[in-house]
């Protein structure tokens, strides 16, 4: 459970790591030396697709470059898929660039994939976000406690709507469960391959409850198609009107993190000016304000300490 804490984060360069040449290469020019593309392996809708979609509002909005910058999304198991054809497809090419995060490292392991995270290029972290438990607006449940109450009364009465098997949202209602002395095998969970689904899922009433980045929600709730029960973090969220899950009277708390990663095969000089250029993204008030505007939280962290974080 230790990766599933927000540590304390560090910027920096840091020497080779996996899937980038261990000789340095030549000096390279401007960056991006062309079209950039960024990955969301998820359908349209959900934590990767927006993070990738802020990714290219803010370089476009602070002017880091004049190059078109595309996002386009492959969606399956867990991000894996994407993962797998984007280590295949773009190796080499420092102009693509892939969302992922605390999700796909889970959805490896789940569906023991052969394509890994050591495959490509860490570039850097960008943010971690807690979760929220919503419901629709004229859903019966107006609190989790009376949620829970049906959910250990009857497990598979109750259905999650969330994110890949194994992922964040998956373990949040495992960990709820444990909590409140449910047998997590009679857990009803339905996985989604991106928010939009869920979201579609949650308000056509196909499952009882949502579990997601609170982020997902935010415009449901403002319009008032849903509700938050509560949210995931140790404490209120500022702007999200939800207790907390401990709060609640359950002993459980969980952040999800998104981060970026290039293809295999970079050289060091590559590997650089990318790091470079999301320093620069990283470090303008688009994407500060981004940032602010989603309750995200910023988790920054470039080079080796991103890739010990990976490794641990």
């Amino acid at each position: 459970m230790a990766s599933l804490l927000i540590a304390a984060c560090s910027g920096g360069g840091g020497t080779a790591v996996p899937g980038a040449s261990s000789t340095p290469g030549a000096s390279v020019g401007a960056y991006p030396d062309g079209a950039l593309s960024i990955m969301a392996p998820a359908a349209p809708g959900g934590g990767w697709d927006s993070t990738a979609r802020a990714m290219q509002k803010a370089v476009s909005d602070a002017k880091l470059t004049t190059a078109n910058v595309e996002v386009y999304n492959v969606a399956g198991a867990g991000g894996t898929v994407g993962l797998a054809q984007f280590a295949e497809q773009k190796k080499g090419d420092p102009e693509s660039l892939m969302v992922m995060g605390l999700v796909m490292i889970g959805a490896i392991a789940t569906n023991k994939s052969a394509v890994d995270l050591t495959t490509v290029t860490p570039i850097a972290s960008l943010t971690a976000e807690y979760e929220a438990i919503v419901v629709k607006a004229d859903s019966k449940y107006k609190t989790l406690q009376d949620l829970v109450t049906d959910f250990k009364a009857n497990p598979k009465s109750i259905s999650w709507g969330g994110g890949s098997a194994g992922g964040t949202d998956h373990i949040l209602v495992g960990l709820l469960a444990k909590a409140a002395a449910v047998d997590p095998a009679g857990i009803n969970y339905i996985a989604h391959s991106g928010g939009g689904e869920a979201i579609a899922a949650i308000l056509s009433g196909a499952v009882t409850a949502g579990v997601s980045g609170i982020s997902e929600f935010k415009d449901q709730v403002a319009a008032g198609k849903m509700r938050y029960l509560a949210v995931s973090a140790d404490a209120k969220v500022a702007g999200v009107e939800a207790p907390t899950i401990k709060e609640a009277g359950f002993e459980v708390s969980i952040a999800n993190w998104r981060g970026v990663v290039a293809p295999p095969g970079l050289s060091t000089a590559q590997r650089d000016a990318v790091v470079a250029f999301v320093d620069k993204l990283h470090a303008s008030k688009p994407w500060t304000d981004t940032v602010a505007a989603n309750g995200w939280t910023d988790f920054y962290k470039t080079g080796d300490a991103f890739k010990t974080y990976l490794d641990e």
